[in-house]
């Protein structure tokens, strides 16, 4: 699914999201040119601040560790830091047992984030509070159509989606039923949060991605503390906000999640990181 870790999966070319000029054989030299810019326009004040966000749900692989030595790499090469964060949004997969293995194989690499170690889930809170300033701008409701209906609704590439038929719902209505979701009064699976974009885009995308959804699972490090969970789309743009990332290194995979990732973020008029 989509809550996995920004790795390469058979790509060579990773890329900084911002450029859309064609790839370079060497995606480090790639990514260097583009930070080096940055610096040199004192684009975001000399400063760079990248991250390596694994899932805490299985051990590093290859994949991972080009990820790592990229990541910690360019912040080493231009004076920068990188941030060790856990993507940890998915309760019933992840374990502090992984956790504790990627640590040490960041270590065993020879890298070292110093006190920058953090996790998506320290961020839950404000992830809330970020998400009901998009419902009272109307800018995302909740949603009653189950998986696979919401999976017809979202139409093809070729198809258009359809409206949910729960889209028009009122503000006040939205902000009621959000809270009685966090609150454990639903079902798993029988509502979720959906942003209101546009579902005639031709990224689907951006068909009124699913923000939130109603899982009552105990997490590992916030217990039994909330009943309604990120996505990996809505959260991982607000964790590299947050933590005000300058450079977002992602493979090439994930670049039709980008206009996505802005939406977000403007939106929200928050700390927007070069993707």
């Amino acid at each position: 699914g989509l809550n996995s870790p920004l790795v390469n999966k058979g790509n060579n070319n990773t890329r900084s999201n911002n450029e859309s000029g064609p790839d370079k054989s060497s995606s480090l030299d790639f990514v260097r040119t583009i930070v080096a810019e940055d610096l040199k326009t004192d684009k975001w004040h000399s400063r760079v601040q990248t991250r390596f966000p694994p899932e805490p749900n299985g051990y590093l692989h290859i994949g991972h560790a080009k990820s790592i030595c990229l990541n910690f790499g360019i912040a080493a090469e231009f004076g920068g830091k990188c941030n060790l964060r856990f993507d940890d949004t998915n309760p019933t997969k992840e374990e502090e047992e992984y956790v504790e293995s990627i640590m040490q194989d960041v270590k065993w690499l020879g890298w070292d984030w110093e006190d920058r170690l953090f996790f998506a889930s320290d961020y839950f809170e404000q992830m809330y509070e970020y998400a009901v300033q998009l419902i009272k701008a109307g800018k995302a409701y909740v949603c009653d159509l189950d998986a696979e209906q919401i999976r017809q609704y979202r139409g093809t590439l070729t198809d258009q989606g359809k409206n949910s038929p729960y889209r028009d719902r009122s503000i006040e209505e939205n902000l009621d039923l959000f809270e009685r979701m966090n609150k454990g009064e639903f079902p798993d699976g029988s509502r979720t949060l959906r942003s209101k974009v546009d579902m005639a885009d031709p990224n689907l995308n951006m068909r009124d991605p699913i923000m939130y959804r109603i899982m009552h699972a105990r997490h590992h490090r916030t217990g039994d503390n909330w009943c309604i969970y990120p996505t990996y789309d809505w959260a991982h743009g607000l964790e590299d906000s947050i933590e005000e990332i300058t450079h977002s290194i992602c493979t090439l995979e994930f670049e039709n999640h980008r206009p996505l990732y802005d939406w977000f973020l403007e939106q929200l008029g928050i700390f927007h990181s070069q993707q």
